[in-house]
C-alpha cells in the first residue's frame, strides 16, 4: 500500500515513521509513504501557501492553488479550469476536525485501496474550494481540535498499515485487538506468574486452550461491558455472550 501526505510540515513524519514496526515495513516493501511538500508547489519568491480569509477573521487558510497542483501532480490529475477527475479506487482524504471521526472499521475499510492520498490542514484550514472540488472524503480523529492535520495522518497511516499481511509479527494479531472484534480486548500476562504477589489467572497456565479462548471471550465482554457498554449494542455476540453479559446485568 502506498501512502501520498500532503503536508506543509514534512518533517515531522519521519521520525515515527523511521522506528519500530513501520519502519521494518517500509524496509520490506509492504508499505511506502511519499512526503509532498505543499510549498514545493507554489510559484512565488516567498512560497507563500497561505492567506488571510475574505470576510475577515483570525487566522489564515491555505490557498488552493499549491494544493491543488500538489495532488493534481502527484496523482497525476485533469488539471483546471475543468475539475479534476478522482483517480478510480484512490481516495483523497482530507484530515480535519469537521469530518467522520475515525474508528477501526474505517481502517478495515482502507486497506482495501492500494494508494491513498493524505491531506494534512493548517491555521484556520483550506479554502472551501478544495473541499468541493478535489477531496473524496475528510477524516477527523475525534471531537477536539490540533494545530494541524499531521498527526491525524500519522494515525491513520499507522492504524491502517498494522492491518496489513505481513506488517505485524503476529499474523492474525490485529484481529484480536481492541475494536476489531466489535469488543475490548481481554487482558494480557507474561512473565513472572507472581509478581508482589499478585499472580496470573490460573487458566492461563493451564494448557488448555478450550478454556482460555473461553476466559479470553468473557473478559473481552467483562471489560467492554464496565467500560465501554455502547460497544455492545453493535458487537456481533453469541447465545453464550448473552448469557454471559445477562449475569453481569445487561440487558
Amino acid at each position: 500500500m502506498q501512502f501520498e501526505v500532503f503536508t506543509l510540515l514534512p518533517e515531522v513524519f519521519p521520525p515515527y515513521l523511521e522506528s519500530s514496526i513501520l519502519k521494518r515495513a517500509i524496509q520490506r516493501g509492504l508499505i511506502g509513504i511519499h512526503l509532498h511538500n505543499i510549498r514545493d508547489y507554489t510559484h512565488d519568491k516567498h512560497h507563500i501557501t497561505d492567506d488571510t480569509p475574505y470576510g475577515g477573521g483570525g487566522g489564515m487558510v491555505i490557498k488552493p492553488e499549491p494544493i491543488f497542483e500538489a495532488v493534481e501532480t502527484v496523482l497525476g490529475l485533469a488539471s483546471l479550469p475543468s475539475p479534476p477527475t478522482p483517480v478510480p479506487n484512490i481516495p483523497i482524504i482530507l484530515l480535519t476536525p469537521q469530518g467522520r471521526v475515525f474508528n477501526q472499521r474505517m481502517a478495515e475499510e482502507l486497506t482495501r485501496h492500494e494508494r491513498i492520498a493524505l491531506l494534512c490542514g493548517r491555521y484556520e484550514g483550506v479554502d472551501e474550494r478544495v473541499r468541493e472540488h478535489l477531496v473524496t472524503d475528510e477524516i477527523s480523529i475525534g471531537d477536539y481540535v490540533l494545530t494541524g492535520g499531521e498527526l491525524p495522518a500519522l494515525i491513520l497511516i499507522d492504524a491502517v498499515a498494522r492491518l496489513i499481511p505481513g506488517v505485524l509479527g503476529d499474523p492474525t494479531g490485529a484481529k484480536d485487538d481492541s475494536h476489531s472484534m466489535g469488543l475490548l480486548e481481554y487482558p494480557h500476562y507474561t512473565k513472572p506468574s507472581d509478581f508482589r504477589g499478585w499472580k496470573v489467572p490460573d487458566v492461563l497456565l493451564s494448557g488448555d486452550h478450550a478454556k482460555i479462548e473461553k476466559w479470553r471471550r468473557e473478559q473481552a465482554l467483562l471489560r467492554t461491558f464496565n467500560k465501554r457498554p455502547d460497544m455492545l449494542e453493535k458487537a456481533e455476540l453469541t447465545k453464550e455472550d448473552l448469557k454471559f453479559l445477562k449475569s453481569l446485568g445487561f440487558e
